[in-house]
């Protein structure tokens, strides 16, 4: 953003003709209110800042999609996809990292119509949510880039482009839907609706969630351990909170598409993990006593 333009200030004096896009009576460190710090401000570049009443898209440039695969949602940078790709429908190639999707790249094994599908790369998987930017680079470098989606409980860079939809939440690592799709599952992204699905009966579904059980921890000891039994899903800003409280489990036996097994067995990962992260962070050095 130009600064000729009015920088911040100005985007902000834009904003504020659509009621109630701001709280312009909220105090800032100027020790005025938001509509206070605005008031003389005017846009000097209409070119660069958008007036509100001809804004460059009616929508912004992240869209949230929600669906039988995402019930939590999840996230894609509407505004570097094209419009032949608005919407997507194929079969599901599964990868349980980044590291097996990126060999099959290597190998020219993913095809024309696939959605190809990263799981155990969120906040618990990860465990940390690394940055997924080797795999997107490579796969839309690719000559079929364009006829391919990529699906993840992972996030990606600020320069990705294209059908990489991030963010999937719940996701695999706490038994979300993302974690029981299967190779050959017909996936369907309909971005003007907001959607994301798994062509799977509900039955199915819960059929499947009853056979899933969590995948082994990739940390057991020290801090990484007690961040990946403890760390919520994109959904809730990746933030620590207890196994027991999360999600509002209830007596059904799911909560959101988190399986009870899953959190009960978080719930103890994070007993150990604290335990053992204390433990080790404190031990007394072999013959310091002496």
């Amino acid at each position: 953003m130009s600064i000729a333009a009015g920088g911040v200030s100005a985007l902000l004096k834009e904003l504020a003709q659509k009621p109630g896009t701001l709280y312009l009576d909220a105090l800032t460190v100027t020790g005025k209110t938001v509509g206070e710090n605005i008031e003389d401000v005017r846009n000097l570049d209409q070119q660069c800042i958008r007036p509100i009443t001809d804004p460059h898209s009616a929508r912004g440039s992240l869209c949230v999609l929600f669906g039988n695969l995402a019930p939590d949602g999840a996230v894609i940078k509407i505004g570097a996809v094209e419009h032949h790709e608005l919407t997507f429908r194929g079969p599901a190639r599964v990868f349980e990292d980044e590291e097996s999707a990126i060999a099959a790249v290597r190998l020219n094994s993913i095809r024309s119509g696939e959605v190809v599908v990263v799981r155990g790369e969120g906040p618990r998987g990860g465990p940390g949510m690394r940055e997924m930017l080797s795999l997107t680079s490579m796969l839309k470098g690719m000559a079929i880039g364009g006829e391919v989606a990529l699906l993840t409980d992972g996030r990606f860079s600020g320069g990705t482009r294209g059908l990489c939809i991030g963010h999937v939440s719940p996701e695999s690592a706490e038994g979300g839907p993302i974690g029981l799709i299967r190779d050959g599952d017909t996936i369907c992204i309909d971005l003007p609706e907001r959607k994301l699905d798994v062509e799977l009966t509900e039955a199915e579904l819960h059929a499947r969630r009853a056979e899933w059980a969590p995948p082994p921890a990739r940390y057991t000891r020290g801090w990484l351990s007690r961040y990946a039994a403890m760390v919520t899903n994109a959904a809730r800003g990746a933030v620590l909170d207890l196994p027991s409280a999360r999600n509002g489990v209830d007596a059904t036996g799911e909560s959101n598409g988190v399986a009870i097994g899953a959190i009960n067995h978080s719930t103890a990962a994070a007993i150990e993990a604290i335990t053992h992260s204390t433990r080790e962070r404190y031990r007394p050095l072999a013959g310091a006593d002496k």
